[in-house]
């Protein structure tokens, strides 16, 4: 018992040393994709001094903790998001594993919430969701439905998967670019951004129409809590645009760990005879 115990929180600990690592790759996307800076070169180095970095400076999270949040050299203060993103990264890689374990959907998933943690920042930073992202992630997330679909019903089963990703994606395209045009009407401003629309279709491809559908509400009660607290409290002005990837992504990020409780949960009490 003691030693699947054990065995199990070192597969969690590898989990979570993997996940950080991939949170500082995500960093450096973050950083250098909106810049259109090379992924690969130079490498990592302070942004002030430009020294590179050396082995234990790049480690993750402790990396950062070594220098104490300061450049080695220079002593240039190095912003706590890195090791943040990291963390981050790290605890939601454990998180899906620990739902989803040995299978293809945490593999997958681990995919997903790397391009929502690089998405959602590179909005907060820039207001901007790139096409290099958005689109990639739609085509990876038709292919894993394909892949998945493959998984558990051979050739029927993957082409009920990509069909399912089609519609989800197409949905939340239209979806979202119906909402751009009846907000930007009824406000007489750019309601959101056409990356907003290219990101629900992404997360349509992975987690299909009824999660779209899930994270489009949540992404939306998130927003009117969090922007109208925000106003009221004077950090921001009515007028003043919001990013709304984050809210997407939070609101998919629910949907992935807790959608079908929700769904369950509301069909239970609104519709039992559906429900149950």
């Amino acid at each position: 018992m003691w030693l699947s115990a054990i065995a199990e929180l070192l597969i969690q600990a590898f989990v979570f040393v993997f996940g950080a690592a991939i949170g500082s790759f995500l960093n450096v996307v973050i950083y250098r994709l909106p810049a259109k800076i090379s992924l690969t070169h130079p490498p990592s180095r302070c942004p002030k001094c430009l020294h590179p970095l050396g082995k234990t400076e790049n480690i993750p999270i402790l990396g950062w903790i070594w220098l104490g949040g300061r450049c080695r050299w220079c002593k240039t203060e190095i912003s706590w998001r890195y090791p943040a993103i990291e963390t981050l990264c790290a605890v939601l890689f454990v998180l899906v594993f620990r739902q989803f374990g040995f299978s293809w959907l945490t593999i997958g998933y681990w995919v997903l919430v790397s391009w929502f943690i690089a998405l959602a920042w590179i909005d907060l930073d820039t207001m901007t969701l790139p096409n290099e992202l958005t689109q990639s992630g739609l085509v990876l997330g038709l292919g894993f439905q394909l892949l998945q679909g493959w998984s558990e019903n051979s050739f029927s089963g993957s082409i009920h998967g990509l069909m399912g990703g089609i519609i989800g994606a197409v949905l939340g395209l239209w979806l979202f670019e119906g909402i751009i045009i009846i907000g930007t009407v009824a406000l007489g401003q750019a309601a959101m951004g056409g990356g907003d629309a290219k990101l629900a279709a992404m997360i349509g491809a992975w987690l299909g129409w009824q999660y779209l559908l899930l994270t489009g509400f949540l992404a939306c009660l998130l927003g009117a809590i969090i922007g109208g607290g925000a106003i009221a409290l004077g950090w921001i002005s009515r007028r003043q645009p919001v990013p709304f990837g984050p809210f997407l992504v939070l609101g998919a990020g629910i949907s992935l760990f807790w959608g079908r409780e929700i769904i369950s949960g509301y069909l239970n009490l609104f519709f039992p005879q559906i429900g149950n």
